[in-house]
């Protein structure tokens, strides 16, 4: 049963911020969700040096208040020439479970080149602290393109976004059907009973008929889901929100949304039922003259 209603609007602020931000010839992008351990942020995103990140590895850093940041390192290299993941490593997520700590990460096996179609897909790394080091799983890729041409995510899979629920793991990502353009992505989902997987395709794919974006969070007993600037007009620039975490209907309208962000959800994973709307984030920025860039977001509800 959806528990929906339209309940305002929410406005988005955009400021720099330091260590990870703006730098010449330097490709930062696609940050993830945010964790704290201890007392710091840790976010993880994509590195390279070029602007659509097909050629970037997995880097990370940490703060103790989301706007001054130091780099730490690079945490995934790309995987072996040749393999699905061979030639780019980008679109980082995390997953805190078991203890553990488990980066999602989006893989392609061809060098890039213009024009380009990515054969994206999902795999995990896994270590036992944020800093690493990270093993990948040997059962990777844990999400790969549907085989049927006439499913929405025929042609590739990516952006991991990850909550707990039900007891159970539950990878929200974005789909392309094959002859589609990336303008036509819709969001799946995928669960699994371990964090490892498999993940299994929910019957309700797509959960989201649009969207190039995923940032999702547990909000109460549900799920919500910040929509950007793609798909059809009916959910662009809002907030939607499920019961019961695939059917979606509207609450809030939002105004300057975050591009590709990743927000600090401190009941990711908890199971609460306490979810609320994610105050502060990270996402790409822009600015001419500059590869993508990290920047902050800011969130505010307007009654």
């Amino acid at each position: 049963m959806v528990h929906a209603q339209d309940r305002g609007s929410v406005n988005v602020t955009h400021a720099s911020l330091q260590g990870i931000g703006a730098e010449k010839g330097v490709m930062r992008r696609d940050p993830s969700d945010i964790i704290k351990v201890g007392e710091l942020f840790y976010v993880w995103y994509s590195k390279g040096e070029i602007s659509p990140g097909y050629d970037a590895t997995v880097w990370y850093a940490t703060s103790a208040d989301g706007r001054m940041w130091t780099e730490k390192g690079q945490a995934l290299a790309k995987g072996s020439k040749g393999d699905w993941d061979g030639a780019s490593v980008f679109t980082p997520n995390i997953l805190v479970a078991e203890g553990r700590y488990w980066l999602f990460y989006t893989g392609t096996s061809k060098p890039f080149k213009q024009p380009f179609s990515p054969d994206s897909k999902i795999g995990i790394a896994v270590s036992d602290s944020p800093d690493g080091p990270w093993q990948r799983l040997p059962t990777n890729p844990v999400l790969k393109n549907s085989d049927n041409l006439s499913d929405f995510d025929s042609h590739l899979v990516d952006d991991a976004c990850l909550i707990t629920r039900d007891g159970a793991y539950w990878l929200y990502y974005k789909g392309r059907q094959m002859g589609k353009g990336p303008g036509q992505t819709q969001m799946g989902l995928a669960v699994a009973e371990q964090p490892q997987g498999p993940y299994v395709r929910h019957a309700s794919n797509p959960v989201i008929p649009g969207n190039h974006e995923v940032l999702v969070w547990p909000q109460g007993t549900g799920v919500a889901a910040m929509i950007g600037t793609t798909g059809p007009k009916t959910i662009t620039n809002t907030i939607q929100y499920a019961e019961d975490g695939t059917h979606f209907a509207k609450t809030h309208d939002v105004t300057n949304g975050p591009w590709a962000g990743g927000a600090y959800r401190p009941e990711a994973f908890t199971q609460s039922g306490e979810g609320k709307l994610p105050q502060w984030g990270v996402e790409i920025g822009k600015a001419k003259g500059h590869l993508p860039f990290i920047s902050r977001f800011d969130v505010k509800e307007v009654e």
